[in-house]
This record gives C-alpha cells, structure tokens and sequence, in this order.
C-alpha cells in the first residue's frame, strides 16, 4: 500500500513539473532579407547577404531568459527574449511595422469608402511610419532594424510577414477567431499611402 502511495506521488510530481516545463515556450519569427544560419542550440543567427525575403523559425522550451546573437554584414548585436510568448526578430535593415488583424469581423455585401474614411486612414498610416500611436495595448509594433519585439502570450498565433499576401484564416478547431497579426516593411507601407491618396484625387475630380 505505502509502495503505490508513493508510486502516485512521484507520478503525480513527474505530471506538475511537466506541465510547468511544458508551459514555458518562446517562439522567435527571424524576419531576414536574403537568408541566413540558424543555430538554436547556440542561439545564433549568421544573416548572409542575399536579394528576397525569408522567414525562419526558433524555438526554445525554457523558463530563462535567451540572448540570441545576430551577425550581418553591418553589425553583431546580442537580442534578449526575456520572457515566454511570440516574438518577431527584424533582422533585416529596414523597420518593418505591424498590428492586430481581426479576420473574424462580418464582411458586408458592400462596402463604401467615405473621403473621410480615406483621410483618417492615409493619417493613420503616416502616423504609423512615424512610429506614434505605438504601444502593446493599441496591438501595434514598430520594430526596428536588429531588434526584437514581444509580439503576444499566445504562441499559437499567427504572424503574417511583410510582403505576404493573407485576407482570410479559418477559424480555430473550437471556433474561436484565430490571433493574427500582420507586418508590413516600411516600402509597403509607403506604396499604401500612395494608392490611397490617388484614390482621393480621383475622387475630388468626380
């Protein structure tokens, strides 16, 4: 009787400490122009000198905090990820910016954009590559080059990367609206507020 007592005990305990283990996960999305090495054991990242856009995954299953060295052509910058969640590294030269995307949210038959509606939104946009408005309450980042941000808790969200084209996801196994953000480099963003300007002077011509 004692033996299976204890017996339960330790499997009890062995349930407790892998649960807890379990729980702890940082996940890194390494945004890099070109390519580069990957080493997670050593927690290196070798960018090499390339035309494209790549995205790369780490992963490490740790409670402590993980410094991870970046080395490009320009600099060696050691990045800390000091707590469990999702990450997106920019290891590339240009800040690329990012938010909440809510995918779940009713689509209309018809949708009508307003001047103001243009306005408001070529503002937002501006204010955006200028870095304002930034803060993890409003669910936006501004990530500068060979930085790293804290993106969510959720490890299990998706982050779309810049220059990605994503308009619908579908929903999670229990229904819920899945947790997506979308990033965007700064040229993207650009070219928005552009098109949408011509969209207003179209407009005022009419």
């Amino acid at each position: 009787m004692r033996f299976c007592t204890l017996t339960n005990y330790c499997l009890f305990t062995l349930i407790v400490l892998f649960t807890a283990c379990s729980g702890n996960e940082k996940k890194v999305m390494v945004l890099i122009k070109g390519d580069a090495e990957i080493d997670e054991k050593a927690k290196t990242i070798i960018v090499k000198n390339g035309v494209g856009n790549t995205e790369k995954q780490m992963n490490f299953s740790t409670s402590d905090a993980v410094t991870i060295q970046l080395t490009t052509s320009e600099t060696k910058t050691a990045i800390a990820v000091p707590e469990n969640g999702y990450y997106v590294l920019n290891a590339k030269n240009d800040t690329i910016i990012g938010s909440y995307q809510n995918y779940g949210a009713p689509a209309t038959s018809t949708v009508i954009i307003t001047q103001a509606k243009l306005k408001q939104g070529i503002d937002s946009l501006k204010q955006l590559l200028e870095g304002k408005n930034i803060s993890a309450t409003n669910r936006n980042y501004f990530i500068l080059p060979y930085t790293a941000a804290k993106i969510t808790s959720n490890t299990n969200a998706t982050i779309v990367a810049p220059y990605h084209q994503m308009t619908s996801i579908t929903t999670t196994e229990d229904g819920k609206t899945p947790e997506v953000y979308r990033f965007w480099s700064i040229k993207e963003i650009r070219q928005t507020i552009a098109d949408r300007v011509k969209d207003t002077l179209s407009s005022d011509k009419k």
